[in-house]
């Protein structure tokens, strides 16, 4: 399904797409192109718009673009899209499937895959409800959102998560977060990310749970 086909990938590169990665989609994928949010992010470093995503020993078209807005890249222009550890911190998760959904060609491929929350420092935080996330597509939230600000505050396990010493060191990262985008806004499971890809008319043909943390689903767009 990704042999020799052109691909649009979220917030990457991932090592789970490497040659020796849960699925290595860069080996056979044609070409793969990027998007992320800023020329500066705590993951990438200092990137920049034009022929550079550098992935496995391939190079694809680096965007700089908001996960939520990918204004520019046209309808149905890509056999498949990945997105790995980057919905977590979209605020609005639909605005992000629907542009991504848009950009997608007919019976491509959706690889989404998301932190599994019993393994990481967001396991004492309440999984998201449906209706929540349908409230803020429809309010057009963007990412200065701080609703879940206090909840990660109050339940974000410090000793899970080896960048953070402190409560302050994290109140401190939620300062910024609109610039670094560090926070996780919404916490998922199979159930609720079926319900999203359902939203979009999407089919769900894979899901799996990966070592050590990962939740992988991949979904078929509607032909």
């Amino acid at each position: 399904m990704f042999r020799g086909k052109r691909g649009l990938e979220i917030g990457g590169p991932s090592s789970l797409f490497s040659v020796k990665g849960y699925f290595p989609i860069y080996l056979f994928a044609e070409r793969v192109d990027g998007v992320n949010f800023s020329e500066q992010t705590a993951w990438e470093g200092k990137i920049s718009e034009g022929r550079n995503y550098s992935y496995y020993n391939k190079t694809g078209y680096q965007y700089i673009k908001e996960a939520t807005d990918l204004t520019g890249i046209a309808n149905e222009s890509y056999d498949f899209i990945l997105s790995c550890h980057s919905l977590e911190h979209v605020a609005n998760p639909l605005k992000a499937i629907a542009e991504w959904e848009r950009v997608l060609k007919p019976g491509g491929y959706f690889v989404l895959v998301l932190p599994d929350k019993r393994y990481t420092f967001d396991v004492n935080r309440p999984y998201t409800a449906m209706s929540h996330l349908l409230d803020d597509y429809k309010k057009d939230v963007n990412e200065s959102d701080d609703t879940h600000f206090n909840e990660i505050i109050a339940l974000h396990d410090i000793k899970r998560d080896d960048k953070l010493e402190s409560t302050g060191m994290l109140e401190e990262r939620l300062k910024e977060n609109s610039v670094y985008r560090y926070v996780h806004h919404h916490v998922f499971n199979f159930e609720l990310i079926n319900q999203m890809l359902g939203y979009f008319s999407f089919k769900t043909v894979y899901q799996q749970e990966a070592a050590p943390f990962h939740l992988v689903s991949i979904a078929q767009k509607n032909i």
